[in-house]
């Protein structure tokens, strides 16, 4: 079994930014050199989430408002009652997605769905620069 380690970074434009990084995702596995074995994509954030979906512009609306149905902005968060810094709903959605995905990957290839792209979703409430955690294991 072998290791690779790389970072995909970037800045956010605040809630919800829903980032596609697929190709950066699909470029460091095709880059580390490994055949076969599995990736781990990892935010370290408790305000951000990495998951899958079909990038495509209905889902890309559909998802925050999704996240506003089920999490409201101006429900009552104790987070906020202790650091009034208005985002104790991201952190509740952060907690509920997740901050990393496992992605087999099979002749230097993720596998993927058809319609299957692998996204971050910055649930903040403002603009970050966010460094996410790619390791591989494989051979």
């Amino acid at each position: 079994m072998a290791f690779h380690a790389d970072t995909i970074e970037f800045k956010t434009s605040g809630e919800v930014d829903i980032r596609d990084i697929t190709n950066e995702v699909v470029g460091i596995v095709r880059d580390s050199g490994l055949s076969n074995g599995i990736a781990c994509v990892f935010t370290p954030s408790s305000t951000s989430a990495i998951t899958t979906l079909e990038y495509e512009p209905g889902l890309v609306k559909d998802l925050p408002d999704a996240l506003e149905r089920l999490f409201p902005k101006r429900a009552r968060y104790e987070h906020e009652m202790r650091w009034h810094d208005g985002n104790g709903h991201s952190h509740v959605r952060a907690s509920l997605m997740s901050p990393s995905l496992s992605i087999p990957f099979v002749e230097g290839s993720p596998v993927l769905g058809t319609w299957q792209q692998i996204v971050f979703v910055e649930l903040d409430n403002k603009a970050r620069s966010r460094k996410l955690l790619v390791h591989l294991v494989g051979e």
